[in-house]
C-alpha cells in the first residue's frame, strides 16, 4: 500500500508539473514581456560572460543552494520537476494549441488564465509532499518565516524583488512582466483560499525518507 501511495504521489506531481508548465506556456504566449525569473536571468547574462541558458541554469543551483540554507528538504519532487517542467514548457510552445492574442487587454487576460492554471499546478505538485522544485521551496522557505503574511503576499514580495534586481542589470521589462509579478501573488491567494490551501503546512519527504519507506515495504 506504501508503494501504491508514493506512486501515485509521483503521477500526482507529473499532472500538476503538467498544469504548471500550460499556465507558464499562456504567460509566454501573451508576448507582452518576460517573467520575473526570466528577466533576472537575462539581467545577469548582461554582466557576466554566461548566455542566457547559463544564467538561468546557474541562478537554478544558487537558487537551490539557498533553499538548503532555508533548511528546505529536497525530494522526489525537486528531481521530478528539474526533469520534467522545461521540457513539458516546450512542448507546449510546439504544439502552440492557439491562436495569437492581439492586442494588450487580451494578453493580460492570458497571462491571467495562466497565472490561474500555474497556481493550480502548484496545488497538485506540492499536496503530493515530495517537496518542491527550486523556486516553490524559495517562496515556502520565505513563507515559513514570514508566517503573518499570506501566501499571495509572500509570492508577490518575492517576485518583485526578482523583477527589480532584473531591472537593475538592464532587462528588458514590458507590461507583462509587471502583471505576471503582482498578478500572481493575487491568483494564487484566490485560488487557495477558495480551495483552502495552505502550502507552509505541508510536511514534506526527502528524498532519503522516501527511499526508506520504499524499501520498508
Amino acid at each position: 500500500m506504501e508503494r501504491k501511495s508514493i506512486l501515485y504521489s509521483w503521477l500526482r506531481i507529473v499532472f500538476g508539473l503538467l498544469i504548471l508548465s500550460f499556465g507558464v506556456h499562456l504567460t509566454i504566449r501573451a508576448g507582452l514581456g518576460l517573467a520575473p525569473w526570466d528577466c533576472l536571468g537575462m539581467g545577469i547574462s548582461y554582466h557576466t560572460p554566461l548566455n542566457y541558458g547559463l544564467s538561468m541554469t546557474a541562478m537554478g543551483v544558487t537558487i537551490l543552494i539557498i533553499d538548503l540554507l532555508l533548511k528546505e528538504k529536497i525530494g522526489f519532487g525537486t528531481i521530478i520537476d528539474a526533469l520534467l517542467t522545461g521540457n513539458f514548457i516546450q512542448l507546449f510552445n510546439d504544439i502552440d494549441p492557439f491562436p495569437k492574442t492581439s492586442g494588450v487587454f487580451a494578453g493580460i487576460l492570458t497571462i491571467v488564465a495562466g497565472l490561474a492554471f500555474l497556481a493550480v499546478g502548484q496545488y497538485f505538485y506540492m499536496k503530493s509532499a515530495q517537496c518542491c522544485g527550486p523556486r516553490d521551496a524559495l517562496l515556502i522557505g520565505l513563507g515559513k518565516r514570514l508566517r503573518r503574511l499570506p501566501i499571495g503576499a509572500v509570492q508577490m514580495i518575492l517576485w518583485g524583488t526578482v523583477l527589480l534586481i532584473g531591472w537593475l542589470l538592464g532587462a528588458p521589462v514590458g507590461i507583462g512582466t509587471v502583471v505576471c509579478t503582482f498578478g500572481s501573488g493575487v491568483v494564487m491567494q484566490i485560488i487557495y483560499s477558495l480551495i483552502k490551501f495552505e502550502p507552509r503546512k505541508i510536511e514534506h519527504q526527502s528524498v532519503t525518507d522516501t527511499v526508506k519507506k520504499l524499501r520498508a515495504v
